[in-house]
């Protein structure tokens, strides 16, 4: 069971129209999650406050621990003998469902549903096996309802598991008009006698984090981009005002275009780099940022140290950062900043792990290493975040 923490209960509140731009003569009042309504400390609270009613439901081959990022279910130890270890994980959208409606744009949100599951399940050496989602809606509008679902196949194949089923509701008076909500739950094994991930045991000072190249916002941080946007007095279908990276001289997607490219999807690769025992742990960068998720796939004596000028921040999160006169702390607590994925490693095993992990499509960096952490000190430490600042 893992909690999300950027899902607002204030995401299918009607949006606030833009203002006209225009540029403040005096430095803006900072935006934070919390003034967006999501409030990082009162979710961390209530896994802290359910912790003991989740556990109260433990069986054989279930602990019903929560705080990882998938929950386990060892078939064996349930009286299933030489079954595999089952990996589930659910998880939605979150608010970015609202751009995407705003926008009329709902051909990739899918992607991002499925993206979601499966990367919280890989990061714990698990195939991904099957998939199923839940489309809820005031009146179902087939048109919208099958883009959506082509975009949850398009994640399917790109996470190699089965789309095996699914509920469609229509609550009238549940949700306003033209408002939808989808849900995801994905079934990943290990076989019998495999390793979970992470291998907390094995993990030692030096241990190098390889940070995995994020495709842009993914699915976290959407309450603070909505207020974010809301004061640049920019709308959705304008010219984001920055080169794409890479990009030729003058190309520029539009606002919408951006913010709703789909969660980049690492099942193919994090699998290739664990089947070589490559890896020993790994953190999907959701909700919290890489201070919170990296800790999650730690003991409790190692730290992550992360030097921030190690891969280059995408301009979308310079430029949310600007608008929103957002901090960097809180910038490393909302958002990826680019890092979609982190990857424990062995000093020795880096090299080998880089090549494979490129191969499969990813753009890796260097971005730290674990140091020790004393009792009650920081999970995770970034180093230079001031740069953030230039």
């Amino acid at each position: 069971m893992h909690y999300r923490r950027d899902i607002a209960n204030r995401a299918l509140c009607p949006s606030t129209p833009p203002i006209p731009h225009q540029k403040p003569e005096q430095q803006q009042d900072p935006l934070t999650y919390a003034s967006a309504g999501v409030s990082i400390p009162t979710g961390n609270a209530f896994v802290s406050n359910i912790t003991s009613l989740v556990a109260s439901t433990a069986r054989p081959g279930a602990s019903a621990l929560i705080g990882g990022f998938g929950g386990t279910l060892d078939l064996s130890a349930a009286g299933y003998p030489r079954a595999p270890t089952l990996l589930l994980g659910t998880d939605g959208v979150g608010t970015k469902l609202r751009i995407a409606q705003q926008c009329n744009m709902h051909s990739t949100i899918g992607i991002d549903l499925v993206a979601m599951c499966a990367n919280d399940v890989v990061v714990q050496g698990a195939e991904c096996l099957a998939f199923m989602d839940t489309f809820s809606c005031n009146k179902l509008d087939q048109g919208v309802a099958t883009q959506v679902l082509a975009g949850v196949v398009e994640g399917c194949k790109q996470a190699h598991c089965a789309l095996v089923g699914g509920e469609t509701a229509e609550m009238g008076g549940m949700y306003a008009e033209s408002v939808y909500d989808i849900v995801g739950f994905v079934v990943g094994a290990i076989p019998n006698g495999g390793k979970i991930l992470p291998l907390k045991d094995e993990m030692k000072e030096g241990d190098v984090l390889l940070g995995l190249a994020s495709s842009g916002c993914h699915s976290n941080g959407f309450s603070l981009i909505q207020r974010i946007v809301e004061r640049s007095g920019l709308n959705y279908g304008d010219l984001v005002p920055w080169l794409e990276t890479g990009s030729e001289s003058g190309s520029r997607k539009t606002l919408d275009q951006t913010l709703l490219t789909p969660t980049k999807i690492y099942t193919s690769s994090i699998l290739a780099a664990t089947r070589e025992h490559l890896i020993k742990g790994a953190s999907h960068i959701t909700g919290g940022g890489l201070v919170e998720n990296i800790p999650r796939a730690l003991p409790s004596h190692l730290s992550a140290y992360i030097t921030a000028s190690s891969w280059p921040v995408p301009p979308v999160f310079e430029w949310l950062k600007r608008e929103g006169n957002v901090s960097s702390a809180e910038m490393s607590r909302v958002f990826n900043m680019g890092i979609g994925m982190v990857v424990i490693a062995s000093g020795e095993d880096v090299p080998l792990a880089e090549e494979i992990l490129n191969r499969n499509g990813e753009e890796t960096f260097r971005i730290g290493r674990l140091i020790g952490r004393e009792e009650g000190g920081e999970g995770c430490i970034i180093e230079g975040m001031e740069d953030w600042d230039s």
